[in-house]
């Protein structure tokens, strides 16, 4: 490291505001999390912002349904989403919202100056129109049957039965998505991003280093082929900023959505006085830039983005790193499967490092998919973290406490041995920077390796019962306790938590430059367990409660921003038919020991007894709920959880910590009504 701290932005994909955060997405979350915390704990001046894309058509229909505003579901979204980031020991440098006032006025700008850069083009197009809903349709709001292979209940631009691609038009018995109504085609006049005219420029720029060779390749592809004009318009109703002096015209959601990483930091920028806006964002900045994403969004941030951001005369990206699609024991994530997996619900049944470690010792600089395999998830944790690392200092550290007074030897009677280890660092150091994870991980447990053989080779157990051999027993474990300590110094930019437990242990701070300062004659506090094995009943009970259909947790899919958000399929009135309703008085409520959501309900549906597990405990408290009616699913399969047999499910609307309602009938109804 030079003796001046490199300034280096970092920022992540924004997550789209219409949902929980799942394990998909995490993985690019966990993977810039752990390249921030490595530049900072080698002392360089790194920032890392983030916020949530809070813009479009989806959230706009989504609060009409919840009948709140669109402002009060993406400020309940944001709290859901900065929560599950915090527990996944995620530290962001500032998390900020696209619909903020910085992002309002850096989008006006950045387009005024495309306009005044003569990159705006206006023309009028004929867009399918819902005459119910007074609203134009983008294609994935258009359902009807497939031209080619007649497939029913087909979206506007792509059949899912036969993959055949067609515009709305071709659709047989077109209908809106979202009202019903037949479309109609309407003129509007929309404002295009003038893309072609940057075709030498993004030739360029796409070959100097920027991304990664897989990405330039593929966007060569997209280049010979020539670019298109970039449609920035979205007409009215529409949730988002309006364009300056363009009535009832909305910038499109992927416009302001990577402007909200200026926002984000000039935000921050306005509390820190040791940052400033125009230093990173100048066109002739001298700060690194980079941008984490996945690679299904590259389009908007190696075309579009520099292209704006140069006719903007803002600097461009040092680098956009892309990753690839986590998928679950090898096939696509899946609810049915129960591999769907929630961020909370995650949360709920195994440690965020956990992941954070298994993610790390997969993830390569190249934009390959990631596969959490379950049983090697657990395997590789136990082994590796529990097996190996915390494994040297349980060992070793209470014959420190109990025969030393808790104080280590005072020199090192394995140089060379220690010289290793921290000469490793170098390597590890390299394969960090190169988001090259894996290999860092590997590396480190090849140690971790060699730390337990030179326990195993010494045996202190055995020489701490033999007389005459104190300063034996002493080295050795001091020359143990050193490895551990330069072990979790290199794993902390992976397990943050575990290594603020060891440096508590320790007495010490890690950090990257003092790793060749060995710790002798130094005074340690008593070991405590550090981590636990995985046991596999815990993932088969995570996956159980990600099945669809399970009332404990929230089904809700997060995607990028498109505006594809609809109701669910549609069912037959025979499907319906067979949900049996019932009234229930809930003659019992009580917590249910272990469960952070979830309450145990005796419901007395006309003097049949039911025990239901209901995800409502944010919401209420016990004694609020006894005595009072709901409704319920009477005949659905009872199901086995953890915390015992469930009989069916009430029901209830709303999501967020409070805003959870049971539905409950009118006045006069009785036990064990049916509702028609």
């Amino acid at each position: 490291m030079s003796d001046t701290p490199r300034k280096i932005l970092v920022t992540s994909a924004l997550p789209y505001a219409n949902g929980p955060i799942h394990l998909g997405h995490l993985l690019e979350y966990i993977q810039t999390d752990i390249w921030v915390r490595y530049q900072k704990m080698r002392g360089e001046h790194c920032t890392y912002v983030c916020a949530d894309d809070a813009h479009g058509t989806a959230i706009m229909l989504r609060a009409e349904r919840e009948g709140i505003t669109s402002e009060q579901l993406i400020d309940r979204i944001r709290e859901e989403h900065q929560q599950d980031f915090a527990d996944f020991l995620i530290e962001f440098d500032n998390y900020h919202s696209t619909h903020s006032e910085e992002n309002r006025e850096l989008s006006a700008l950045i387009y005024e100056r495309l306009v005044a850069d003569n990159k705006i083009a206006q023309r009028e197009i004929i867009q399918a129109y819902d005459p119910e809903k007074e609203m134009f349709l983008a294609d994935r709001f258009i359902k009807g049957t497939c031209p080619r292979c007649k497939a029913e209940d087909q979206y506007g631009d792509n059949c899912e039965a036969c993959g055949h691609t067609y515009t709305p038009a071709e659709l047989i018995d077109p209908r809106s998505a979202i009202s019903g109504a037949k479309p109609v085609n309407k003129a509007s006049t929309h404002f295009f991003f003038k893309l072609p005219e940057f075709q030498d420029f993004l030739t360029e720029w796409t070959r100097s280093g920027t991304l990664q060779p897989q990405i330039a390749n593929k966007l060569a592809e997209w280049l010979d082929a020539g670019l298109q004009e970039w449609d920035i318009s979205r007409d009215a109703p529409y949730f988002g900023f309006e364009i300056p002096g363009q009535a009832g015209k909305y910038f499109y959601v992927w416009l302001d959505a990577p402007i909200g990483y200026m926002a984000s930091f000039k935000h921050l920028c306005e509390r820190r006085d040791d940052l400033d806006f125009d230093e990173y964002w100048g066109a002739d900045s001298k700060a690194e830039l980079y941008h984490f994403i996945g690679k299904d969004i590259i389009n908007f941030h190696a075309l579009f983005w520099p292209s704006m951001l140069s006719s903007a005369q803002f600097r461009t990206p040092t680098a956009v790193y892309a990753h690839g699609f986590v998928t679950v024991d090898g096939t696509k994530m899946s609810k049915s499967r129960g591999t769907f997996i929630m961020a909370r619900t995650y949360l709920n049944h195994l440690k965020p490092e956990y992941l954070r470690y298994y993610f790390a010792s997969k993830l390569t600089s190249n934009v390959d998919d990631l596969d959490l395999n379950l049983a090697d998830f657990a395997q590789k944790v136990n082994s590796d973290l529990v097996g190996k690392v915390v494994n040297i200092a349980s060992r070793c550290a209470n014959f420190i406490t109990k025969r030393f007074s808790g104080v280590l030897a005072s020199e090192c009677t394995e140089p060379e041995l220690m010289a290793r280890f921290i000469n490793a660092g170098s390597d590890i150091e390299a394969h960090y920077e190169n988001r090259e994870f894996a290999k860092a991980m590997r590396n480190i447990m090849e140690l971790a390796d060699t730390a337990n053989q030179y326990i195993n080779d010494k045996e202190p157990w055995v020489i701490a019962k033999q007389e005459g051999q104190e300063q034996a027993l002493h080295t050795i474990c001091t020359n143990a306790i050193n490895m551990f300590r330069l072990l979790v110094t290199y794993l902390a930019p992976v397990l943050p938590e575990t290594a603020a437990n060891a440096e508590a242990f320790l007495n010490t701070r890690l950090t990257w430059q003092s790793r060749a300062d060995l710790l002798l004659g130094h005074k340690i506090e008593p070991f405590k367990a550090m981590m636990s094995r995985i046991d596999t009943k815990q993932i088969e009970q995570m996956i159980e409660d990600s099945k669809e259909g399970d009332p404990a947790i929230k089904t809700a899919e997060l995607t990028q921003p498109k505006e594809d958000e609809t109701f669910a399929e549609e069912i037959e009135f025979p499907d319906f038919a067979k949900v049996d309703l019932r009234v229930a008085i809930i003659e019992k409520a009580q917590h249910v020991d272990g469960a952070d959501k979830l309450l145990q309900l005796t419901l007395d549906v006309g003097g049949v007894k039911k025990n239901v597990f209901a995800g409502i405990k944010s919401a209420y408290k016990p004694e609020e709920l006894e005595g009072r009616l709901t409704v319920m699913v009477a005949n659905l399969k009872p199901r086995k959880m953890k915390f015992g047999l469930s009989e069916g499910m009430v029901l209830a609307a709303g999501r967020g910590k409070k805003g959870i309602w049971l539905l409950a009938p009118d006045s006069g109804a009785e036990p064990g009504m049916r509702i028609q």
